[in-house]
């Protein structure tokens, strides 16, 4: 009796999904803290940066907010190993 495997098709055009959202299961806490730093007042940071200037252009404050909490809510505390979290995990793609 041959073996059923699922369909192995490496050169379909997506592969992946079109959506992050479509990533990570519901109710992963990467979308509870979404959704908590999206409810904040991250006025006072904005302010720092409100009369623009010449300066290198900041991350968003929201977004910045979102990858320290996600990455002390899960052991990453090294701002090296946070970017490398951003370019290699999921969950804090979506969050970045």
């Amino acid at each position: 009796m041959p073996a059923s495997y699922l369909p192995y098709l490496p050169d379909q055009d997506m592969l992946l999904p079109h959506s992050m959202r479509e990533w990570l299961p519901e109710g992963h806490l990467a979308y509870f803290i979404n959704d908590t730093v999206d409810s904040l007042n991250l006025q006072a940071f904005h302010a720092r940066y409100s009369a623009g200037g010449s300066r290198n252009q900041p991350f968003h404050p929201a977004m910045m907010v979102k990858v320290l909490i996600y990455g002390y809510a899960t052991g990453v505390f090294s701002s090296r190993k946070l970017a490398r979290k951003l370019h290699e995990d999921v969950a804090f793609r979506l969050l970045g």
